[in-house]
């Protein structure tokens, strides 16, 4: 009889810890199905310039979810004449710039500028050079009257007379306006393949010939993501993050339905046309600015030493930067060359 009554007070007590341990996991769950979920962290990041095509790939990432996706509550702050996104970068006013070629890259390190490169987005520069239909070669523009702006001058055109054999007598100064090459038939000018030759197109009612200086040797990447040197090293999954969803922005604008993409850049820059946007797409696909070379292989976004080593090599030889400095400093490839999104690209 004892031994029956410690069998039962054996068993209540078992059944009183089981509803002790339903109780305290039900209790575990409701929490845990109360606690809202983690916030999206909020990151800015600022253009070069007024929206368009050519920065489709991250409005892409926007209005698509793909940042969201990743955690992230973005926005995209344009640049334009009146405005200059890249100081607001090293002071903490925005996360991620868009830089322009790795010039600037380069030009952080001589001033001690504490930001980095940490994706590529173009493979090619856009710059061209844009010529009257009766040229033939790309020598032939050393016989032209050149429009280049001053910028350009201290840039690219030091390779091109170091390189090709081009001469700063021929150049007559850019003032954004393809008038002057119009006019003149004997004369070429500068611009972007994406958004000058239409503009000619439109002007002048002929195609030009265009000559792209990334086909003729001018390796620099484009449209980079910079960021702060600091935030690399204190938070490389916000940036990782950041990389990864606007790769993937870009093969979705270039492959996929890029339609609420271009209704957002219209809307941030309502002086954008569907037909101008189109063309710069056609363009960013035919001369492979955004998906060739090492892209293909590496994925959209890709960089590489040996790439960057070539471009700063030949910016000290045509004496457009100082031999001797921490190049490599200003790039870091951590975030970059891990396939991300190539299964969107068409096979």
């Amino acid at each position: 009889m004892r031994q029956i009554s410690r069998n039962i007070v054996s068993r209540r007590s078992a059944l009183r810890s089981l509803a002790f341990a339903v109780a305290t996991l039900t209790a575990g769950l409701a929490n845990l199905l109360a606690t809202p979920a983690q916030a999206a962290d909020k990151v800015t990041f600022g253009t070069n310039w007024v929206a368009q095509a050519e920065h489709g790939g991250f409005y892409q990432a926007v209005v698509d979810g793909t940042y969201a996706k990743y955690g992230l509550d973005v926005t995209i702050l344009p640049g334009g004449p009146q405005a200059n996104n890249r100081l607001l970068l090293p002071v903490g006013k925005i996360d991620f710039y868009m830089g322009a070629n790795m010039l600037q890259a380069f030009s952080s390190v001589v001033e001690g500028i504490p930001t980095v490169i940490v994706a590529a987005l173009f493979q090619k520069d856009p710059q061209v050079l844009i010529a009257h239909p009766d040229v033939a070669t790309f020598e032939d523009l050393k016989t032209r009257t050149l429009f280049i702006s001053k910028e350009g001058l201290a840039s690219y055109y030091q390779w091109l007379v170091s390189d090709f054999g081009f001469s700063e007598s021929q150049v007559k100064p850019y003032t954004f306006n393809a008038a002057p090459f119009l006019a003149d038939k004997n004369s070429a000018m500068q611009g972007y393949i994406t958004s000058e030759p239409y503009a000619v197109e439109k002007q002048g009612g002929f195609k030009p010939k265009l000559f792209l200086l990334a086909d003729q040797g001018f390796d620099t990447y484009s449209t980079t993501i910079e960021t702060r040197t600091e935030l690399v090293k204190s938070n490389p999954d916000l940036v990782q993050r950041f990389v990864d969803a606007s790769i993937i922005g870009w093969y979705n604008y270039l492959y996929g339905d890029n339609a609420k993409a271009n209704a957002l850049i219209r809307k941030d820059n309502p002086e954008m046309t569907d037909e101008m946007i189109a063309f710069s797409i056609e363009k960013l696909k035919a001369y492979g600015i955004v998906d060739s070379g090492d892209a293909r292989s590496l994925g959209v976004g890709a960089m590489t030493d040996a790439k960057i080593t070539s471009f700063y090599d030949k910016m000290v030889r045509a004496k457009v930067v100082k031999a001797g400095i921490d190049y490599r400093k200003s790039y870091t490839t951590q975030f970059v060359n891990k396939g991300v999104g190539k299964e969107l690209a068409p096979k």
